[in-house]
């Protein structure tokens, strides 16, 4: 009882403060339970390719990374691994010496995780410590690699960019955060010359690479409501790069795609997600926060199909893989949905763990989950 009673008030005490964090979605899930499991014929085979044990997750967001033909993973112990993404096989596997809170970003030749108390650690390709520094504060989401630099987003809404190679603070930048914002894991994605960054309060802001100057910065959502809480927007997820476009979602806010070099938008509807989009060359997929999975046409954003019945099973960022779109769910069921009308094809059991926080890769004909309990594994679609 006073467990609970000392949960509820943090809770109290996080609305009523500054600059705080929350998950609003544990109290849905409690009155909420998950939908029962949809029967179907499945209308395509799902095996598992591999399946390698990293290490919780804990109370953190983990999400594998793959370059060069291996997957990089990390867990909340410390543990820092690399597997071939064809046969699983571990490459190798070191701790960092500390607990970690967010990881990996890899470009093939360095992998960067964040450990305890902002403290952001880059191993080599063959595992062994090239350097570590300390950033302004804690660190939520996977630091991103590329163009010779590793960016990270601590929680204090600084972005900050070091030398792959010496560790050395190239450039920073500042935004101001909203009184109250999800404690979820807004990505960053570096393509070419620009850092795409998903914001609190909303916004997605583009970076020069070369020096952390604004390109632009465009809302995804926008605050609305009476309360803090009915004003969060926050961006969910990975900004995904395609081509000439740049979609994200946010909490409270919108599905939607812009310009990726001018930031004028393409497309937006209104769309409530705490995960991130998937992007095919043509369609945009999103799952709602209350379980719903839909697709919208790339080029003008018009609904194509939405699959209700997965509500309230928490569901993590889409998966798009050959013509197939893959989620998973808070009870560690991976479903296959059809491209064409998001039909149920297919479904997997894992590890009976939440596969919400993780966000999916897609290899060929794999399409790779991190399980909150530590499962890295590999699904193949034929």
């Amino acid at each position: 009882m006073r467990t609970a009673i000392r949960l509820s008030s943090l809770a109290v005490i996080a609305v009523l403060t500054g600059c705080s964090s929350l998950n609003p979605f544990s109290s849905k899930t409690e009155k909420n339970p998950p939908a029962p499991l949809v029967e179907f014929k499945p209308a395509m085979t799902v095996k598992t390719a591999w399946s390698v044990a990293v290490g919780s997750a804990g109370n953190f967001t983990f999400a594998p990374a793959l370059a060069s033909g291996s997957v990089f993973a990390a867990a909340a112990d410390g543990t820092i691994m690399r597997v071939d993404a064809e046969s699983g096989k571990q490459l190798w596997r070191v701790n960092a010496g500390m607990p970690l809170t967010a990881g990996v970003g890899t470009d093939g030749l360095i992998a960067a995780v964040a450990g305890e108390k902002g403290v952001l650690i880059v191993f080599d390709a063959d595992g062994k410590q090239r350097w570590k520094v300390q950033v302004s504060s804690e660190v939520l989401s996977a630091p991103a690699v590329g163009q010779g630099l590793v960016i990270v987003r601590s929680v204090d809404n600084r972005i900050a960019a070091y030398d792959a190679e010496t560790g050395s603070r190239r450039w920073i930048a500042q935004r101001t955060a909203p009184p109250l914002t999800l404690r979820t894991a807004p990505g960053i994605v570096i393509s070419g010359p620009t850092a795409y960054v998903g914001m609190p309060g909303g916004r997605l802001l583009a970076l020069a690479v070369a020096n952390g100057g604004p390109r632009w910065e465009m809302a995804v959502g926008d605050p609305r409501g009476t309360t803090e809480l009915e004003r969060i927007a926050d961006v969910a997820g990975t900004p995904v790069v395609s081509g000439r476009d740049v979609c994200a979602v946010a909490y409270q806010g919108r599905v939607a795609c812009f310009d990726a070099v001018t930031g004028t938008p393409r497309w937006g509807k209104d769309f409530s997600s705490d995960v991130g989009v998937a992007v095919d060359e043509r369609n945009v997929y999103a799952t709602e926060d209350r379980g719903t999975v839909s697709a919208f046409l790339r080029d003008s954003g018009s609904g194509i199909w939405r699959n209700d019945k997965l509500a309230n099973r928490r569901l993590s960022t889409p998966a798009a893989v050959n013509r197939i779109v893959a989620v998973g769910d808070t009870q560690g069921y991976v479903h296959f949905l059809s491209r064409e009308d998001g039909a149920f094809v297919a479904r997997v059991a894992t590890d009976g763990s939440s596969l919400t926080a993780a966000t999916p890769l897609v290899d060929g004909r794999n399409v790779i989950f991190q399980t909150q309990a530590g499962t890295l594994v590999a699904l193949t679609t034929e």
